[in-house]
Parts: C-alpha cells; sequence; structure tokens
C-alpha cells in the first residue's frame, strides 16, 4: 500500500482545499476554516507534513463591508512573480433571493514565500453582472492567463453556472464572459442546481475542469469538462462535458459528498486528486454549518484513451 492510500487524510475540519506545488519545491495549502472568518495558509515539503505544520494567517475579515462575513473557497496562484489570493465573501448572512450574497475578490503578496509579507486588498473581481458568485480559479495557457467561476445568471435556472474569461491583470477579467456549463442532469441537481468549485488538469493535449454539483450533503458529487489544447477555449461548443459523475459518494468506505478539488502531484511525481468529504450523512440544520467536510487525497490514474479515472473516495 503506498502513502496516499495508507494516509487518505490530510486534514481535519478544512474543507475546499486546495494544494498549489511550486517551483521551490513547498507545497502550499489553504481551505474554508469551519469558522469562515479568516485565510490560513501552510507549507511544507511534502502532503502529509501539511497537517504537523503551523497555519499561518494571511488574512481575517474586516467587522463590516463587503468581505466581511462567510470566507469561502481560498485558492493560492502565483502568477508572473507574485503571489495570489481568490476567495469568496458576503458582506452578511443574509439570503437574497434565495442564496447567499457572495462575490469574489483578490489579495496580491510580492514577497517570495506567502506565508511572510504583506497582503495587499485589489478588490471585487468584476463581472458582467453582479450576482452571487464564487470559487474563483486561474490557469495559463499558452501565455494567457484564463479566471473560471461560478456564478448566478437570474434568467437561468438554479444557484450557479461555470464560466470562464480571459484575465487583463489577475484581478481584473477581459469581456463577454462565457457559460461552460449549466446545472441540467439529474445528477447536477439534487437538492440545489449546482455547478461550482472547479479546477483545472492539462495534460495529455487537453485540458480539463472538474466541478462540483448538487447539494453539499451526500449528493455533492463531481463532473468534468474537457477541451482539445489547440481548441477555442472561449468556445463553449469545444468543451465535452462528462454524462455522469466522475467522482461521488462511496457509501462503502464511508465517505460522502466528495467534492471542491484541486490537483497536484505527490513526490514521486504521481497524479493526486485533492478533495473534502464527510464520513457521515446525518447532518444537523445546513450542511454548510456542518464543520466536518475533511481535507483528502489519493492517486488517480489514466484510461486508454487518456483521460483522468479518479475511481472512488476512499
Amino acid at each position: 500500500m503506498n502513502q496516499i492510500e495508507d494516509r487518505n487524510l490530510v486534514l481535519e475540519q478544512r474543507a475546499d482545499p486546495w494544494v498549489y506545488l511550486h517551483s521551490d519545491g513547498y507545497y502550499y495549502f489553504t481551505a474554508s476554516v469551519p469558522e469562515y472568518d479568516r485565510i490560513e495558509l501552510r507549507r511544507a515539503r511534502s502532503l502529509y507534513e501539511l497537517k504537523d505544520v503551523k497555519a499561518v494567517t494571511a488574512w481575517v475579515k474586516p467587522d463590516s463591508g463587503p468581505m466581511s462575513d462567510l470566507i469561502w473557497a481560498p485558492e493560492l496562484h502565483c502568477i508572473r512573480g507574485k503571489w495570489y489570493l481568490y476567495f469568496a465573501a458576503a458582506k452578511s448572512r443574509e439570503i437574497v433571493n434565495g442564496l447567499f450574497d457572495h462575490r469574489m475578490f483578490v489579495l496580491e503578496n510580492g514577497s517570495d514565500n506567502p506565508l511572510e509579507g504583506e497582503w495587499i486588498e485589489r478588490g471585487q473581481i468584476q463581472t458582467q453582472w453582479d450576482s452571487f458568485a464564487l470559487d474563483a480559479t486561474v490557469f495559463e495557457h499558452r501565455d494567457v492567463h484564463y479566471l473560471v467561476w461560478a456564478q448566478k445568471d437570474f434568467s437561468i435556472e438554479g444557484n450557479s453556472n461555470l464560466y470562464i474569461a480571459i484575465l487583463e491583470n489577475p484581478w481584473t477579467i477581459q469581456l463577454p464572459q462565457v457559460m461552460l456549463t449549466k446545472p441540467e442532469l439529474n445528477w447536477e441537481t439534487k437538492g440545489f442546481l449546482v455547478n461550482e468549485g472547479p479546477a483545472v488538469l492539462k495534460r495529455n493535449g487537453q485540458i480539463f475542469i472538474t466541478y462540483s454539483a448538487s447539494a453539499t450533503d451526500e449528493n455533492y458529487c463531481m463532473g468534468m469538462l474537457s477541451a482539445s489544447e489547440d481548441a477555442d477555449l472561449l468556445n463553449p461548443n469545444a468543451w465535452r462535458k462528462s454524462s455522469s459523475p466522475v467522482f461521488a459518494t462511496n457509501e462503502e468506505a464511508g465517505q460522502y459528498g466528495p467534492g471542491h478539488n484541486s490537483f497536484t502531484v505527490d513526490e514521486q511525481g504521481q497524479d493526486v486528486i485533492v478533495y473534502h468529504a464527510r464520513t457521515y450523512t446525518d447532518i444537523e440544520g445546513d450542511p454548510l454549518y456542518d464543520p466536518n467536510r475533511h481535507t483528502r487525497a489519493q492517486i488517480f490514474t489514466w484510461t486508454m484513451d487518456k483521460q483522468p479515472y479518479f475511481g472512488k473516495p476512499t
């Protein structure tokens, strides 16, 4: 049994996990904390040292304003020599038109080590319309940086769809934004109509975007989009959508609602999917306030036709 299989649990009570292996050889980690009040960063020389190192608080929410509550799903990216934290925040816990009131924001740090130095608030990412928006992720392809995120379109039923746009700079998108997928299949619409939590994987001449769907209980699962690396990534017709989940609840292993993943490689260069899941289904109240979504990691493989195969959460 290899290290990943033996030590699937990376961190307890950390949802929406993001792992970034930088050129300095460190694994950087951030995630939603149960209090939803701050952004923490960790770094270690291996995935499984992350749980043993001390977390550094990079940023704490203010007492009021548009970033003053429900800090969700931070991601750390290094873009042209500077560090950026992308996250979603709301001005309160008020439900507006059936949804929380999140928008996407960016912090910048010019230090070599993002656990040090000052984080500067670069403000809100302004999208094509002002609505519930979250889960921003960034990827680079052929020297162009793209933003992929989840957002509510008032003309489309459901909570959120996935969109893509080119980044003019790390906190500004180039309009228009293009919809890649909306919740429409039965496994995307259980409890809530949701497409969110995109994560990008480039391999074998293709670009893959995994995403999470349905309510954040045991119905939470992952779908996938794929496109040729030679395609126009802003053309929605260039993307193919999985007809069934690519990662879902495994009752035999007691792993429920896996999702909101990121990708990395282990110290041996094997591909790893990092995700959160619960060990039970009996949740009191809103699942978002249940703290026991734990960060897990496991190796995944590839099919003969060069598609990622994630198997089941173990």
